[in-house]
């Protein structure tokens, strides 16, 4: 059972108590706080914990005991009287599997939580990188024909800077291109 003296109800005090229960091994949680969530009265069940205001607290609290020891004598007179198979059910329907697998549930939310942020901020990183490299090209291409302006035949090639042309086979057809139209230079600059 926890006791809260805050002003305002906080959501995260839930996971937080369901941890400790399950970290206890415990089969119910109360919380006992002057502030509720909005929408409760006296007392609840909110996502597997109680959550009662102070003056309901110990009426709350004897009924789960009570419910504790009628669930304890139920097993207790089950005990040497249940095999193997008895013994997995009892264990899929009783509060530590509902917990393990509660927990589990938890991480992997968290898990694919954290990794969507992730994503989103790569994506947007990779995003503004791709725009970076595109301006330097742009740019380092634009230099280079204000170069090749300049200085014309004198300035070397560079290849990576050259497009290839499509081969006659590649082209639409057309009519028929005298050889002197014809080049073997199938490249042309990029400027």
């Amino acid at each position: 059972m926890g006791v809260q003296a805050h002003q305002e109800w906080s959501d995260s005090w839930l996971p937080k108590l369901r941890a400790d229960m399950r970290a206890a091994k415990a089969e119910v949680a109360l919380i006992v706080s002057r502030a509720l969530p909005k929408g409760m009265e006296l007392f609840d069940l909110m996502d597997g914990v109680w959550v009662a205001e102070p003056k309901c607290a110990i009426p709350v609290a004897l009924s789960l005991r009570q419910g504790l020891i009628d669930v304890a004598a139920a097993r207790q007179s089950q005990q040497g009287q249940l095999t193997k198979i008895e013994l997995v059910y009892a264990y899929l329907t009783g509060p530590t599997f509902r917990h393990r697998v509660a927990a589990m549930v938890e991480k992997f939310s968290d898990m694919r939580d954290d990794l969507d942020r992730e994503h989103k901020t790569m994506t947007r990183l990779w995003a503004k990188r791709e725009a970076q490299i595109h301006g330097v090209l742009e740019a380092t291409v634009g230099m280079y024909g204000d170069l090749q302006g300049i200085a014309g035949k004198a300035l070397p090639e560079i290849a990576a800077l050259e497009l290839p042309l499509l081969d006659s086979s590649e082209m639409p057809h057309r009519e028929q291109e005298s050889p002197e139209d014809q080049s073997d230079n199938r490249r042309v600059r990029y400027m």
